[in-house]
């Protein structure tokens, strides 16, 4: 019997993907594991696999296109098998995004575009909950127009600062043009629009922070009277409510003032590639974007293959290197209106901005935008220190056994085990005998977890990251080894996925490397505890009553008193300083 193959969540916060790539055509067999195609999510591009054995018996989606979590990707079923039901379901059930049949399928799918839950168009893999939240409604004078809200474009998003608007106020635009780009906590992201109509109005300007479900634009019917919309709805998202010189449809000039950097980068940028628009910006996947960055590719000297002329990864598999910093002077025109919106009103600004005897003098400091990655350690830290009663636990471990142990397995090791990866073995090796402190805070409970999950902090050039470790109790010192410096350089390279940063259920902090030798580390909520591990110093200890030249390391475990007593978190250090002092017992 034919399956039908779904678009799979595979993110906690992806609502959709798009097909970067099909790896088996119609006709093809297929097994169980074999990847059916590439898919460009929210974060990462991922494999879709197959687990069906047949043949490939329908593809939906071309190459470019999204479609939402659960739409119609394919079916699978045997050869020859009448699929006319199955397709007469996936055309009428509502399941629009993936009914894209091939060209011997039905001629005309443009008539069921109206009813897709995501449109078809060249849109980034970029999550887009709900960007035209409001339904269209009737302006003032009965025209129609749609209040475009800031979506929440990751799980911990709480605004999103507008890097640069790629439309401004009288343009045309359709269901999939991207609108805007965002600046999130985690990445800068494309706002797509899902509305057909006139963009009668925006909201903030480039630079400005809207928090989730402010407004940040109208699109209409040409003419509607959008003023309303703008007071009725305007709650939660004051920086929408400043540029009210578009109040009109017959104000053509003041809306382009409004939006100086989509005007500028028309007029800027020139049209020499076939993947760039009239206004100069490049239609490429997230995923192209990053890959291009990374080998110094110049975008506009590609020839994208997917659809409308779009950019996607496989387009830079052979591309060489080289004259990537002609990407600059493009991206230039978009700073350049934050002055020129400065000297719009020079007049109250220069008296506010008078200096004073205590203010420093210009040229004297470097003021730098707070990043959305920024923003969120911020905020996540700040709740977890002023929310979660922290205490604090220091022990101070011998570490002249783990040292001769390390060098012995270093030599039989096929991979150069570090002491931390001694503390991440000793520390789920005992976390599974004291399950308390491998527990978190869930507000009205508390969850002790029967996996042992330990995050690895890393630092990344704009914050921190903590990549996961999953069931390390269960894997060996050579095992965490590789797995932490694949997941330290995926985080610095900034490919992390998904399911390699959530999940842990205790974190680890290491700054011995920089000579530290004690600090104290802020919880990871939700976690219960973090260990803070200091470096390992020469020290005068006592021995047999004599004083010998002991190599000691000093850990502080912060601890979230709401889960976790102060007898509980000191017999899980003793149990800890107990196996770094005889290495040999967590390997039994």
């Amino acid at each position: 019997m034919a399956e039908i193959i779904k678009m799979p969540k595979m993110s906690d916060t992806m609502t959709e993907g798009v097909i970067a790539q099909w790896l088996k055509n119609v006709g093809d067999k297929v097994k169980s594991g074999d990847v059916l195609a590439e898919v460009e999510t929210d974060k990462a591009t991922m494999e879709l696999e197959n687990y069906d054995d047949g043949v490939l018996l329908y593809i939906g989606p071309k190459n470019g296109e999204s479609v939402a979590v659960d739409g119609v990707l394919a079916i699978v079923g045997k050869e020859g098998e009448d699929i006319s039901a199955l397709l007469s379901q996936v055309q009428g059930g509502g399941a629009a995004p993936a009914a894209a049949p091939k060209a011997e399928e039905a001629p005309a799918p443009a008539p069921e575009q109206p009813k897709a839950e995501v449109p078809k168009a060249a849109q980034p893999a970029v999550p887009a909950p709900a960007p035209a939240a409001a339904p269209a409604a009737p302006a003032g004078n009965g025209k129609k127009a749609t209040v475009i809200r800031m979506p929440k474009m990751s799980d911990t998003m709480t605004e999103g600062t507008i890097a640069s608007w790629l439309k401004k106020v009288g343009d045309q635009v359709k269901s999939g043009d991207v609108l805007a780009e965002v600046e999130t906590d985690k990445a800068t992201m494309e706002l797509d629009n899902y509305e057909d109509g006139t963009l009668l109005y925006i909201g903030p300007k480039e630079g400005e922070a809207v928090a989730v479900d402010g407004i940040l634009a109208i699109i209409g019917e040409e003419g509607a009277d959008i003023q309303a919309l703008i007071g009725g709805q305007s709650g939660g998202a004051a920086p929408a409510a400043e540029p009210a010189p578009v109040a009109t449809p017959a104000a053509e000039k003041a809306p382009e003032a409004a939006a100086p950097a989509a005007s500028n980068a028309a007029a800027a940028a020139p049209a020499a590639s076939a993947t760039a628009s009239a206004g100069g910006r490049i239609f490429a996947s997230p995923l192209a974007k990053r890959i291009a960055q990374d080998k110094g590719i110049d975008l506009n000297a590609v020839k994208g293959s997917g659809e409308n002329g779009r950019i996607v990864s496989r387009d830079l598999e052979n591309a060489k290197p080289g004259a990537a910093p002609q990407a600059q002077p493009a991206a230039a025109p978009a700073a350049a209106p934050q002055p020129a919106a400065a000297s719009a009103a020079p007049a109250p600004q220069a008296s506010s901005q008078q200096p004073t005897a205590n203010s420093p003098q210009e040229g004297t400091y470097t003021d730098t935008p707070v990043s959305q990655m920024r923003k969120v350690i911020a905020r996540r830290l700040s709740e977890s220190l002023f929310t979660a009663p922290h205490f604090y636990l220091t022990m101070e471990i011998s570490m002249d056994k783990a040292m001769e142990a390390r060098t012995r397995m270093n030599e039989l090791s096929p991979v150069k085990l570090s002491f931390n990866d001694l503390v991440v073995k000793a520390s789920a090796v005992a976390l599974r005998q004291h399950p308390a402190i491998n527990s978190s805070w869930l507000g009205d409970k508390i969850r002790q977890n029967k996996v042992v999950n330990i995050g690895v902090a890393v630092a990344v050039d704009e914050g921190l990251l903590v990549p996961v470790i999953r069931n390390a109790d269960q894997k060996g010192l050579s095992q965490i080894a590789n797995e932490v410096k694949e997941l330290a350089g995926k985080a610095k390279s900034k490919k992390l996925q998904p399911a390699e940063w959530e999940g842990s259920t205790f974190t680890i902090s290491n700054l011995g490397m920089f000579g530290i030798e004690e600090f104290t580390a802020i919880i990871n909520p939700p976690d219960a505890c973090i260990l803070a591990v200091g470096g390992i110093k020469q020290t005068p200890v006592v021995r047999d009553g004599q004083i010998v030249i002991g190599n000691v390391m000093k850990v502080t475990m912060s601890c979230d008193h709401r889960v976790v007593d102060g007898a509980t978190g000191a017999a899980f250090l003793q149990t800890l300083k107990g196996l770094l002092e005889d290495p040999m017992r967590m390997l039994i």
